[in-house]
């Protein structure tokens, strides 16, 4: 299959299953919460519903003195659900422990304060990492096998070695040196490709946004931490901690400011993903929400057509925000890797 032909299979898609979805929750919202719609949809959940009433009921494996395992079904409706160990009710996509008949006890908030067991279940965003798994396999594998006398005749494949060979050469060398980037252009090409292929799945009406979830971001930043600063030569700690060639007082004033931005460097690449993503996201369902809510034809053809051109502008942010994420991740990796030269005058 050709690149063109991806592309535009790609979009069909979008606008295909963008119709199709506008038009079933038509039928089912009348009078929405915009709010409450719009979190629902990016927020991660025990169930997936694609299109229509009807949700895809996900497996909960909760670690409760000993492994309890349902259905997502189950809970459905407020449900009291008896396991082996206990009782369990859902409230927002949380599971507690309660007592036969479902009590739960809240907090000043609005927060129950029931004991939580351990949940290991498979949630949407866990079954769409799957999927990405799956494709980013499949695609290499196929890539590999494309290449005939080092040439690849697969047009994707020539596009993905495109890709491969300008991360290579324009983010993972300059930033971290031609003796040592082999060390750790595996993860950040793995890096690069998972967060570009959740980011065009989570377009897709219906499927979560994997990448407009924090957790997701959070726990990509902290992996990027470790790799970070697990091979941290000694003349980046010293150069951290003990600048050479500082009066002391100085010193004194930055090693408490460096020793921060050790953390928050990382922690503003969770930000920054999450966030982009999830904006896109909220401005979409904004755009479609508008339907519902002004219930005008002139309305719905501006918030559909909108909202396509956002959904295109999405894409390019897909690829800006893989690339941006590897980047700095290659920045930072760099910095530490390093031998420090600094002859401070």
């Amino acid at each position: 299959m050709g690149l063109n032909k991806l592309v535009v299979y790609y979009l069909f898609i979008l606008i295909f299953f963008s119709f199709i979805h506008v038009n079933l929750f038509a039928k089912e919202k009348k009078n929405i919460d915009v709010s409450k719609t719009i979190i629902e949809h990016i927020s991660d959940s025990h169930e997936w519903n694609i299109v229509g009433e009807e949700n895809f009921s996900l497996p909960i494996f909760l670690w409760d003195n000993g492994l309890e395992f349902f259905f997502s079904s189950q809970f459905s409706h407020g449900k009291v659900v008896k396991g082996k160990y206990g009782n369990y009710k859902m409230f927002k996509e949380k599971i507690y422990k309660t007592d036969s008949i479902g009590n739960l006890y809240m907090d000043s908030k609005g927060y129950p304060k029931n004991d939580k067991p351990l949940d290991f279940s498979i949630t949407k965003n866990v079954v769409s990492i799957f999927i990405s798994f799956i494709l980013l396999c499949f695609i290499f594998i196929k890539m590999g096998k494309s290449y005939e006398n080092n040439q690849i005749k697969w047009s994707l494949g020539i596009f993905l070695e495109f890709l491969i060979l300008f991360i290579r050469d324009e983010i993972v060398i300059p930033n971290i040196g031609e003796k040592k980037y082999k060390i750790y252009f595996p993860f950040l090409l793995t890096i690069f490709f998972f967060i570009l292929i959740n980011n065009l799945i989570g377009m897709l009406p219906g499927f979560p946004n994997v990448t407009g979830n924090i957790s997701i971001t959070f726990v990509l930043s902290i992996i990027t931490f470790i790799i970070t600063y697990i091979k941290a030569n000694k003349s980046y700690w010293k150069h951290t901690f003990w600048m050479p060639n500082v009066p002391i007082g100085i010193k004194l004033l930055l090693a408490p400011i460096e020793f921060l931005g050790i953390f928050i460097r990382p922690l503003t690449l969770c930000i920054r993903l999450f966030a982009n993503i999830t904006a896109g996201h909220i401005v979409i369902l904004s755009f479609i929400c508008l339907i519902f809510i002004f219930k005008s034809f002139f309305i719905a053809g501006f918030s559909i057509i909108f909202g396509f051109f956002i959904s295109l502008l999405e894409i390019m942010v897909s690829f800006l925000q893989a690339f941006i994420f590897t980047t700095l991740s290659a920045l930072l990796i760099g910095i530490t890797v390093k031998n420090y030269e600094c002859k401070m005058k």
